[in-house]
């Protein structure tokens, strides 16, 4: 298109729309960028219950079905029982300031055996000390760290 065949009037009108849309672009990417840091805050900031609870619905919207926040005591160290594609899972949910250790695998293995269910799992808005990792591997317990919530919650705000 030559430039030379619009007039004056068109190419100012054409300037102001594409600064809109500019505009509208940065104010939509600072949203965003707003929005999970205020995500990650607040998952950080929740009590226990209150994690499993995020946990539980987050794992709805994942696809998972029969999802079911289990009572506080008593638990056998299992706070959501859940089942996706025919598979059954005991999920340890750990809201920590610090790496979660040893402790929390071994509860999710029997818990997982408590419930008779096919997968334990540890669920953490954390990561894991490497003995909890090598403990994870020996009792094939599925480890759900930090940056797999992170991920799971970007998915979950893509749908």
């Amino acid at each position: 298109m030559d430039l030379n065949l619009l007039s004056k009037d068109t190419v100012i009108i054409l300037l102001i729309i594409l600064s809109f849309l500019v505009v509208i672009l940065i104010i939509y990417l600072i949203s965003q960028k707003l929005h999970g840091r205020f995500k990650r805050y607040d998952l950080d900031e929740m009590e226990g219950h209150d994690f499993e609870y995020y946990c539980a619905d987050l794992l709805r919207k994942r696809g998972f079905i029969d999802v079911s926040v289990t009572k506080g005591s008593g638990d056998y160290g299992i706070d959501i029982l859940a089942e996706k594609d025919g598979v059954t899972y005991a999920i340890q949910c750990k809201a920590y300031a610090s790496p979660v250790g040893v402790k929390a695998i071994q509860e999710a293995f029997a818990g997982k055996e408590y419930y008779d269910r096919m997968v334990g799992a540890v669920l953490t808005n954390q990561y894991f000390t490497n003995p909890a990792v090598e403990a994870a591997k020996k009792l094939k317990i599925l480890l759900w760290d930090r940056g797999y919530l992170d991920s799971m919650l970007e998915e979950n705000m893509n749908m």
